[in-house]
């Protein structure tokens, strides 16, 4: 239930169209329902603007299902189940046909179009994975972003091609891995708040993101935001929250 709904229903309490049984079965589920394996956190659509997702790894494929059941039946916004393995996916998908598979990320009850000019920008084909599951989250909260691909810093030249992209960008969202300094340069050519994924992607010495995070986070472009390794879906989540408190503004 969100903020409008809960409005709603305390409107008809107040005019006498639902009685307080009715209207206490409805509020029943605030501010969580207990799964037994899980507690869903109806309000936090009201709290941060943004519904709970579901996070599938460690989680049972029936446990899934329970989930996305309660969160459509009861909640309010947009449905996701993230990380999906395909068990998970076959299971949720024949229980709620109506979800849309994006690689491991599925969406449910998509939001209405959001008009804002975000930037997903991907240093390498490689960070591709990445930078896929972030712009699923952004489409499933009703911003399609701008894609820019494979304009790492070791080219150069690519990243200016598209400065223009860049300075119009309300966010830009860098995704980068080796040694992550897409962020930096990123951070020091446009005015537009940049949120750096650090990535996977790299050799030995890359230690499996580790470089990249840590490199992301000395940065000498002031205001970089920094998510943790490969959490696309964290980018996104904070993109939500400067465009929602733009929006409220």
């Amino acid at each position: 239930m969100d903020e409008l709904k809960l409005r709603k229903l305390l409107e008809l309490v107040k005019a006498g169209k639902v009685g307080p049984d009715d209207a206490l079965n409805s509020l029943r589920r605030l501010p969580f329902a207990d799964l037994g394996h899980a507690k869903i956190d109806h309000h936090r659509n009201i709290r941060t603007g943004s519904p709970e997702a579901i996070y599938g790894p460690n989680k049972s494929p029936e446990q899934c299902v329970e989930i996305v059941r309660e969160l459509l039946e009861n909640g309010s916004g947009p449905v996701l189940l993230t990380r999906a393995t395909n068990d998970q996916i076959a299971a949720v998908i024949d229980a709620h046909a109506d979800g849309v598979v994006v690689d491991a990320t599925v969406i449910w009850r998509q939001a209405p179009p959001l008009d804002a000019k975000v930037i997903v920008a991907a240093a390498g084909t490689a960070d591709l994975p990445v930078a896929d599951e972030t712009c699923a989250v952004l489409k499933a909260h009703g911003v399609t972003p701008t894609v820019l691909t494979d304009i790492g810093v070791a080219g150069l030249h690519r990243l200016l091609a598209v400065l223009d992209d860049l300075l119009d960008a309300e966010v830009i969202i860098t995704i980068a891995g080796m040694e992550g300094a897409l962020a930096t340069a990123v951070g020091g050519l446009s005015s537009a708040p940049v949120i750096a994924v650090p990535t996977s992607v790299g050799y030995g010495a890359g230690l499996e993101g580790v470089t990249a995070l840590l490199s992301m986070h000395a940065t000498c472009a002031a205001g970089v935001t920094v998510v943790g390794i490969d959490n696309g879906f964290g980018a996104a989540m904070a993109t939500m929250r400067i465009l929602n408190r733009d929006n409220q503004s």
